[in-house]
C-alpha cells in the first residue's frame, strides 16, 4: 500500500497559477499509475489527470486541457498538477490518488489509494 499526502493548495485569483505536489510513501512509487481528481461542494469527484508510470503518456479531462500539467518524479516519489490560467470554476479540493490498474484509470474507481486532499479556491 501506498500513502499519499498532498500540499500547495490555497487561496488564488483568476489567472493565477498554482503547483500541487503529492508525495508517497509505504511502497514503490513507480509501480502505480498516478491521478489527480478534484470535488467541489455537492458535486462528485471529477477526474483532472493521470500519468503512468514513467511519464511516457498522460492524459487530461477536458475542462483541463492546455491549462494544467501533471508530471512526476520517481526518484522523489512525487507527483505534480502545474496549474496555470485558473479559473473559478476551479474551485475544489484536488486529490491525488494511485493505481495499479490499467484501464479506467479517468474513473475513481481505479484507484485504491487516495490522499487526504488539499483545497484550491480560485476567487474572480
Amino acid at each position: 500500500q501506498v500513502q499519499l499526502v498532498e500540499s500547495g493548495g490555497g487561496l488564488v485569483q483568476a489567472g493565477d497559477s498554482l503547483r500541487l505536489s503529492c508525495a508517497a510513501s509505504g511502497d514503490t512509487f513507480s509501480r502505480y499509475t498516478m491521478g489527480w481528481f478534484r470535488q467541489a461542494p455537492g458535486k462528485e469527484r471529477d477526474f483532472v489527470a493521470y500519468i503512468i508510470w514513467n511519464s511516457v503518456y498522460t492524459f487530461y479531462a477536458d475542462s483541463v486541457k492546455g491549462r494544467f500539467t501533471i508530471s512526476r518524479d520517481n526518484a522523489k516519489n512525487t507527483v505534480y498538477l502545474q496549474m496555470n490560467s485558473l479559473k473559478p470554476e476551479d474551485t475544489a479540493v484536488y486529490y491525488c490518488a494511485a493505481s495499479l490498474f490499467g484501464s479506467n484509470l479517468a474513473r475513481p474507481l481505479a484507484y485504491r489509494n487516495w490522499g487526504q486532499g488539499t483545497q484550491v479556491t480560485v476567487s474572480s
